[in-house]
């Protein structure tokens, strides 16, 4: 379920507003509101244990991952799991990291990597770890400044200055990453204080054929058998203080890290989850839904099904391919299907009715009111008539957003040229020689620089990849942007190749200084201005760029007063439903969730059951299909039955289901227990409730979890890692005896 950052391919959710069981990504300042609940359906601890302060707590061993040292969000989620610092987090959370570590000669995405000491465990440049420390309400700092008459830039132009503040008040000289978000669409702003851990190393990961078991297949799809799990160890300078990588630095010693349980799970166990879960829009209105439905969605799948078919071409043939592509493949895959599923999912669930049955009865609730009317009655028309304006441009927006700039490698490549031929110009105009050589001098450090970066950008780049990658999206670009958005130079040069999107992707690449390292080296040893006016890639890249622009000033136009109707509807609902407790939309901060272990019925007559086991692995492979191989080593633990303590009545269990609700970015959270222990991580979602995302719905909607009695087995006996599970607090109910009450008689028996 990781997130990617696509320009405007941001995944929008919603739900229905009368809350149901389960549903909810609660903030922690919220815990109170849900506790007896939790505790009705098995919760143990306290809300002190769970979220405090001032004390040691649950929520101390919930971190957050980015590629920030100050992020404002994160793309998973993971969990300290040791008083050293262990992390637990997805398979597909740190698949990024695997690969960059890998190399034909080490694919540690194909054979796994097992680190069976701290000097072997491997620093991820730029992979961080936020830990909480504390959340506040800061809408009365924000809010009495501002008013409905504001424009969404007068509000801004408030907003900023105050945020800036409270920042630095609260980020005790830099020791704190502070950030400050805005909640129910603008209504309220909570502060997060952060502490950010800059020195994370990679110490585990299965190989693909365990950790992304069935691939894009059974991606999104239940049942499931992956061992969806990386591990990785947060380090700190001697004192304890986060650093940067150093060999001087010491393992975490963490404020709490969660014990795991092998008590295994069954249908009805309390589960609580807790992460980061990235972005929902739960409480949008029918116009936006439809929108998103026939004008965002189809070109998005589209764009991004061709960009997979091509590159699944190349990577098919070729190993290295393979290696080079398979994190953003994995990437856009995800993101693909996922787009598919919630089409379908919305038509089948009939969203959009629902959706317009709610907004008449908010319509009616602001008619029945003077002051209502006054202060809510043109939301709905404000929000109706932006995606109006919306839908007459975001469709060519996408295309040429995904097709032309972020079409092929080459144009990003050559984009970031646009430094070098600015000073160039500089230095062609100047007229005084002082001056000139200065400038010449300042434009040959810049190239020294770009030159220096260019290994870690062409690392995993193939040409012949990216070049039919470029004939592929300059087609899609050609005939689905209008011909006022197509640069001068691509119309001019399809005449000169009649078309053929094939011969002139061959042009560009044969005559760019960008299309391959070496050529890019060459060109920094003695740029000149005349050279990179001429370049193919440079060109075009420019002209995408100026008609994206001007295409994205007309959509920002269109929007409106889109922000103020969004923000007067969510106070508007709060306050036709003044007995309901709403939670926020997801917005990538720390939030909790609470369910139930449980299978559902997917379709007529069809069970699914809550578990599934090694057995079902078994019954999957196929050694001709490379989502569906099971490594020799794991047949032969399956046949020996050897599992260790995780296995039970003979069988391993893999992956389980509840009913908590997730989004992105939760990707990595821990399933916990009653008691506070660790029983799983989450990793997915399930195929006939993609409409969860933007309409909860109880009897569908599930997570899917790997089981942490397989991840520990995977640790132990298949990658005989043992120093990391001696290393972690591990929880193992003793049985009890049922008791027998003695009795004369049975006294008597036994003489």
């Amino acid at each position: 379920m990781k997130k990617f950052s696509y320009f405007l391919a941001a995944v929008l959710f919603f739900s229905g507003f009368q809350l149901k069981a389960h549903e909810g990504m609660w903030i922690p300042m919220l815990l109170r509101q849900n506790f007896a609940a939790m505790q009705r359906m098995g919760l143990k601890l306290t809300p002190e244990q769970i979220y405090s302060v001032n004390h040691s707590s649950l929520k101390d061993a919930i971190a957050g991952l980015s590629n920030s040292p100050n992020p404002q969000g994160f793309f998973c989620t993971s969990e300290i799991v040791s008083d050293q610092g262990l992390l637990f987090t997805n398979h597909h959370c740190g698949f990024e990291s695997v690969q960059k570590h890998s190399s034909v000669k080490h694919d540690y995405l194909k054979d796994g990597f097992w680190a069976m000491s701290k000097k072997e465990e491997l620093p991820d440049k730029g992979l961080t770890a936020s830990i909480l420390v504390r959340m506040a309400d800061v809408t009365d700092s924000i809010v009495p400044f501002l008013s409905d008459t504001m424009t969404s830039q007068q509000r801004s132009a408030i907003v900023r200055p105050i945020i800036s503040r409270l920042k630095k008040a609260n980020a005790d000289s830099g020791k704190y990453n502070v950030v400050i978000k805005p909640y129910f669409e603008g209504n309220k702003y909570y502060m997060l204080v952060y502490i950010v851990y800059r020195d994370v190393r990679l110490v585990g990961a299965p190989p693909s054929s365990i950790g992304k078991f069935g691939g894009d297949t059974d991606n999104w799809m239940w049942p499931r058998q992956t061992g969806d799990f990386t591990i990785f160890r947060i380090y700190t300078a001697p004192d304890g203080s986060p650093a940067t990588y150093s060999i001087k630095n010491i393992p975490l010693k963490p404020k709490y890290h969660l014990p795991i349980s092998l008590d295994g799970v069954k249908e009805g166990d309390f589960a609580m989850v807790w992460g980061f879960p990235g972005s929902t829009n739960r409480y949008m209105t029918a116009p936006e839904l439809e929108f998103r439905m026939q004008h965002y969605f189809p070109p998005l799948i589209e764009a991004f099904g061709k960009k997979l078919e091509v590159w699944k071409k190349h990577m098919s043939a070729n190993p290295a391919v393979q290696l080079k592509y398979a994190s953003n493949y994995a990437m856009i895959a995800n993101s693909w299907k996922y787009f598919i599923g919630q089409m379908r999912g919305v038509k089948k669930q009939h969203v959009i009715a629902k959706k317009k049955a709610f907004d008449e009865q908010f319509a009616k609730w602001v008619s029945e009111n003077p002051e209502r009317q006054a202060k809510y009655g043109t939301a709905l028309k404000d929000m109706t008539d932006a995606f109006a304006s919306e839908s007459k441009t975001i469709e060519p927006l996408i295309y040429a957003s995904i097709t032309g700039m972020q079409g092929a490698e080459l144009l990003s490549f050559a984009q970031k040229f646009g430094s070098i031929e600015g000073i160039l110009k500089q230095v062609k105009e100047t007229k005084d020689k002082a001056q000139k050589a200065k400038k010449m001098e300042r434009a040959k450090k810049m190239a020294a620089t770009l030159a220096e970066k260019l290994q870690k950008a062409y690392k995993d780049y193939d040409m012949p990849t990216d070049r039919d990658v470029f004939a592929a999206m300059t087609k899609m670009f050609f005939e689905k942007v209008p011909e006022n958005l197509h640069p001068e130079y691509l119309d001019k040069m399809m005449k000169k190749y009649k078309n053929n999107f094939g011969a002139f992707a061959n042009y560009v690449f044969e005559k760019s200084h960008f299309s391959t390292e070496a050529k890019a080296k060459a060109f920094l040893a003695n740029p000149t201005l005349k050279e990179i006016e001429k370049d193919p890639a440079y060109i075009l890249s420019q002209a995408y760029m100026a008609k994206l622009m001007d295409a994205s000033s007309g959509y920002r136009a269109a929007a409106g007063n889109l922000a103020k109707g969004k923000r007067l509807f969510m106070e508007g609902i709060m306050k036709m439903q003044p007995d309901k407790v709403f939670y926020p939309d997801a917005n990538s901060t720390l939030r909790y969730s609470y369910g139930k272990v449980e299978g559902y019925y997917p379709r007529d007559a069809i069970h699914d059951l809550y578990q599934t086991h090694l057995y079902g692995v078994m019954q999957k492979e196929d050694s001709t299909n490379p989502e569906f191989i099971v490594p020799k080593k794991l047949k032969e633990l399956y046949e020996t039955k050897d599992y260790g303590p995780y296995g039970e009545n003979g069988q391993q269990d893999v992956d389980f289901l509840t009913t908590n609700d997730i989004t992105g970015g939760n990707s990595g959270s821990p399933v916990i227990n009653g008691k506070g222990e660790l029983i799983g991580l989450a990793f997915d979602g399930n195929w006939e409730a993609m409409s969860g995302d933007i309409a909860y719905i109880p009897k569908l909607q599930r997570t899917i979890v790997v089981d942490i009695r397989y991840v520990l087995f995977i640790i132990d006996k298949y990658a005989g890692d043992t120093r990391l599970i001696d290393e972690m607090t591990i929880h193992k109910a003793v049985p009890q005896p049922d008791r027998v009450e003695a009795t004369t008689a049975g006294a008597a028996a036994t003489k």
